[in-house]
């Protein structure tokens, strides 16, 4: 133990007799390499705008994509990992916006009905997908389709749920600034939702 403490001590002295320019030159090899192993800001922001283009609402995909871009990276599992992740963070926000709404007290009979019923299919669309977002932490080996296709179903029924949501509130008489304040957070929602279902496709296996 002492004489691996008195090698360490000698190492440390040969060490400040570098001078600083010379310790830089002799590790900026290995930072250099270190360097080209992690995909760079530009070509991530270039990769999230490739697979975005590919979803339904390409721009509401990359701003909402953006601030993940470090663990994005450049993988397909990782972007569909953080864009359910981004939809699951919507879905519990309108959700509870919605259930306040519900018991506010300041809605006409037809609007709170409507407004609770929407809340309960909102729970059952956050359920699906927090279930979903564990699946998707999952996924490896012989397992990956099956778990694929297990995702797709709870992404697809959360989808089901967020358009569901707008049903009751059908028809003029229903037209006010209750039902575009729902829908302006619910159809927000069913798009971050739609864009996450299309990068997981991306994902499944061929037939």
């Amino acid at each position: 133990m002492l004489q691996r403490e008195k090698k360490k001590m000698k190492i440390y002295s040969i060490i400040k007799l570098i001078p600083p320019s010379l310790l830089f030159l002799f590790f900026l090899p290995l930072l250099s390499s270190s360097a080209r192993l992690l995909p760079s800001r530009s070509s991530t922001t270039e990769f999230i705008k490739a697979k975005c283009n590919t979803t339904e609402f390409p721009h509401l995909c990359i701003t909402s994509l953006s601030s993940y871009a470090p663990s994005i990276g450049d993988s397909t599992i990782q972007i569909a990992h953080a864009a359910l992740n981004v939809s699951l963070i919507s879905a519990r926000s309108t959700s509870a916006t919605i259930t306040n709404l519900s018991t506010g007290g300041r809605l006409s009979a037809r609007e709170a009905e409507a407004v609770s019923d929407c809340a309960e299919i909102l729970a059952d669309s956050v359920d699906s997908l927090r279930n979903s977002l564990k699946l998707m932490g999952r996924l490896s080996g012989r397992e990956f389709g099956e778990r694929i296709d297990d995702v797709q179903t709870w992404v697809s029924a959360a989808l089901t749920d967020d358009t569901t949501c707008m049903d009751g509130f059908s028809g003029e008489a229903m037209n006010g600034e209750v039902k575009r304040m729902v829908r302006g957070r619910v159809v927000r929602l069913a798009q971050l939702t739609a864009n996450a279902l299309a990068l997981i496709n991306e994902l499944a296996p061929l037939p």
